[in-house]
């Protein structure tokens, strides 16, 4: 008697497993496996492991190996079991330091050397509060505000500031740091109205080219990746632009959210597509004069 075909349900199981499988192999090996080589060990074809991953992750393996490389690497630079930078090339799981050198820039976003230094001699004021679009960290330098953070978990905001300005002094915000916060507060409620602060936007050059460019779009108004990268001379980076925009710390004070996809839609905001779609509506509303 012939075995009984299995069912669809059983195969998409089958394949969810192996995607897991895949995942767990990724994390483990550096450097990672070429997808033929994956597919291989998992008995799926290049184009099935290729498909189904993406359909499972949202990813496709490559980007997925290096989002999660870029995760350790970012922990191994801040933990402190690194003594130095080569410390950590290890901890992240690398096995040879020149292919440390040659991701670690672009996963950081500058040189590592200079990502574990990051806020060295700055003393930086930090508050919470709370806003109709959730948990609100806001942070300062000397020079202005340095961080707008969002989230539904206060702890993970705090725990943020920790990583981006590893070696700054945090001081927990007084009284005056409050009037501060309140304007930032205020900058959630009515984003049209801008935020008059000072800010101390810390990035790489090219970062901070971009987010001084998400400065000059109004209130109200959307642009594409593509149109900004045409706007600073970069038509062809319009992925690292997409990588800049979506590196911005600042919320709403540098409004990353007016950037959307070509055709229009609401995609790709770190703190939230819901929170991006509720910001510009009302941002459209009270260009309108609705709410305002």
């Amino acid at each position: 008697m012939p075995s009984p075909t299995p069912s669809q349900p059983a195969i998409g199981l089958q394949i969810d497993e192996r995607i897991t499988q895949c995942c767990r192999l990724l994390e483990a090996e550096e450097p990672m496996p070429a997808l033929e080589v994956l597919a291989q060990r998992l008995g799926l074809s290049s184009w099935q492991l290729h498909r189904s991953f993406k359909r499972v992750t949202g990813l496709t393996p490559k980007a997925y190996a290096k989002a999660h490389r870029g995760k350790q690497l970012r922990a191994a630079m801040t933990t402190e079991s690194s003594q130095s930078v080569t410390d950590a090339a290890y901890l992240s799981g690398y096995e040879a330091s020149s292919s440390f050198y040659k991701d670690a820039p672009a996963m950081l976003g500058m040189a590592p050397q200079s990502y574990r230094q990051r806020g060295q001699n700055q003393r930086i004021r930090f508050a919470l509060a709370e806003c109709s679009l959730g948990s609100l960290l806001v942070a300062s330098t000397e020079r202005g505000v340095c961080c707008v953070l969002l989230g539904d978990d206060p702890q993970a905001l705090v725990e943020d500031l920790q990583q981006r300005f590893a070696a700054a002094q945090l001081i927990g915000a007084d009284a005056q740091y409050e009037q501060t916060v309140a304007q930032v507060v205020a900058l959630m409620e009515q984003p049209r109205l801008g935020l008059t602060l000072p800010l101390d936007i810390q990035g790489t050059a090219f970062q901070q080219r971009v987010w001084l460019a998400l400065q000059s779009i109004p209130a109200g108004q959307t642009i594409s990746y593509s149109q900004l990268a045409q706007q600073l001379g970069l038509p062809q980076a319009a992925r690292a632009v997409a990588s800049a925009v979506a590196a911005n710390p600042i919320a709403v004070a540098v409004p990353c959210h007016r950037v959307v996809r070509s055709d229009g839609s609401i995609s790709g905001y770190r703190w939230g597509v819901e929170r991006k779609r509720a910001l510009l509506l009302r941002e459209a509303q009270q260009s309108n004069g609705i709410g305002s």
